[in-house]
């Protein structure tokens, strides 16, 4: 349609959706009714974190799911999360991008080896919206350990941000900020940064209803999994060469009601083609492999050995929280596992010492710790869930005093010495200090992307005899 020069802006925006599909056709339907107010022209923008491979359209599509929602919905432009850059490999990305009718903005990441803009990214964006020209420029949380593994150089947004905002703002009526960064960040960029009109964040799932302003910054943000709706208008300013005037911002509740049908239907159809990709055998398993919560069980023993096999390390410490339910006998495929394994959580090794290893292994007898609700770093489970151990063996009395429960802890045979390094393969939400705190203590930690632990679940049920192994027991109580 052709663009009119008209007065008002009206910024929609959508931040943190973490593929809440069951939202989307929603906040499609009340988008369409934002673009049928007359006399102002409309920009929509999507703040990161779309996708999530914990949702089986995502995971079965590889992103497409959300590259069609994306274009159905009819945004102006998007950022990247934390999510899509480092739970996709760059050529996974690439090719789910590759169908975006809308631009990328992004200014903080490069292509290690070339030092370029991915080719799907743009630094920052000029575009006009009735009588309005608008400056934007995007931020992701930088994670630059976990990035240069995929190849992937993270830049301080900081400097990227003030270099976007420098050039464009004497091009623009408005500088917007597309930050993933989280709302420390943005109050920081809105303190350090002059020239920012707004700044729509993300990344923290904080739901600011009315902007917070930072001297003549607004900041924003919609809260996450699409509960909010996030709506700013702008007028321009009756003063000569005077900027817009922000005179409204809010965040609208997602309310049940009217859906648009388009998007509706294209969620129908890609979890239809999601479940075909992800019924596909990938072991035969002649058991059932039980999970449990409080106490050892198989199939957190199979974790364990999954990522003590994986990382090649002296012994693993995994969580069972991370496993949702039971595996049962019979063909096992890719569906199975992520249903019960969603988390985009990766292994990772370090060299811990065996006062942390002991320390963690008491908590884990805790009731009120393996039943502990954990959120955030990927984490998509329940509960925390009690320790899984491999190439361990720990003696315990259950009825002792917290913290004196464990009578005796061995490493291949050998008691743990308390001063000692041992080599573990664990989580890398651990090293964040998420749940078992000790275990963030490690030194030398090497994290290992891209695999997600249901891929080393998959190889695991693959490897003769490792079925077998996870039934023999690593805790064992105590007679006295």
């Amino acid at each position: 349609m052709p663009e009119t020069d008209q007065e008002t802006l009206t910024v929609i925006y959508t931040n943190d959706l973490h593929s809440h599909f069951g939202a989307m056709g929603r906040i499609a339907g009340m988008i369409d009714e934002q673009r049928g107010i007359p006399d102002t022209s409309l920009l929509l923008l999507d703040i990161g974190d779309h996708m999530d491979r914990a949702a089986p359209e995502t995971e079965g599509t590889l992103g497409q799911a959300n590259v069609d929602i994306l274009n159905l919905t009819g945004y102006d432009a998007i950022t990247v999360g934390n999510n899509e850059g480092l739970t996709f490999t760059p050529d996974l990305l690439a090719q789910a991008y590759a169908g975006l009718l809308c631009p990328v903005v992004c200014g903080n990441l490069r292509d290690l080896a070339t030092g370029e803009l991915p080719k799907w990214a743009k630094e920052h964006l000029v575009l006009r919206r009735g009588g309005f020209t608008i400056g934007l420029v995007g931020a992701t949380a930088s994670y630059p350990d976990f990035y240069k593994l995929l190849g992937v150089e993270a830049l301080d947004p900081r400097i990227t941000v003030a270099a976007s905002v420098k050039r464009l703002r004497p091009q623009v009526d408005l500088v917007i900020v597309m930050s993933h960064l989280g709302l420390p960040m943005d109050k920081e960029l809105a303190e350090s940064i002059s020239g920012i009109d707004l700044i729509i964040g993300g990344h923290t799932h904080h739901l600011l209803d009315e902007p917070l302003w930072v001297g003549n910054t607004a900041i924003t943000a919609a809260g996450k999994f699409g509960q909010y709706l996030g709506r700013i208008v702008f007028r321009k300013s009756s003063a000569a060469a005077g900027r817009p005037v922000m005179v409204e911002g809010h965040c609208l509740p997602v309310r049940e009601g009217a859906a648009n049908e388009r998007i509706e239907k294209a969620i129908s159809i890609h979890k239809l083609g999601a479940k075909r990709r992800l019924d596909r055998t990938v072991a035969v398993n002649d058991r059932p492999l039980p999970i449990g919560y409080t106490e050892e069980s198989p199939f957190g023993n199979l974790l364990a050995q999954a990522v003590r096999r994986y990382t090649g390390a002296d012994l693993a410490i995994v969580n069972s929280g991370q496993l949702l339910m039971d595996l049962p006998a019979g063909e096992i495929s890719e569906g199975m596992l992520h249903e019960r394994c969603p988390s985009p959580i990766n292994p990772c090794r370090m060299r811990l010492k065996g006062k942390d290893i002991l320390y963690s292994l008491e908590q884990s007898l805790l009731d009120e710790t393996a039943n502990k609700a954990v959120y955030g770093y990927g984490f998509r489970g329940k509960v925390l869930g009690g320790i899984c151990v491999d190439g361990m063996e720990i003696r315990y009395e259950a009825e002792a005093e917290p913290f004196h429960k464990i009578i005796e802890a061995r490493v291949q045979g050998i008691p743990v010495e308390p001063d000692k390094d041992y080599l573990v393969g664990t989580l890398d939400m651990f090293t964040f200090g998420i749940g078992y705190e000790r275990l963030k203590n490690g030194t030398g930690t090497e994290y290992m992307l891209p695999d997600f632990l249901r891929d080393l679940l998959r190889m695991e049920l693959q490897t003769t005899g490792a079925v077998e192994t996870c039934f023999l027991p690593r805790w064992k109580k105590s007679a006295n």
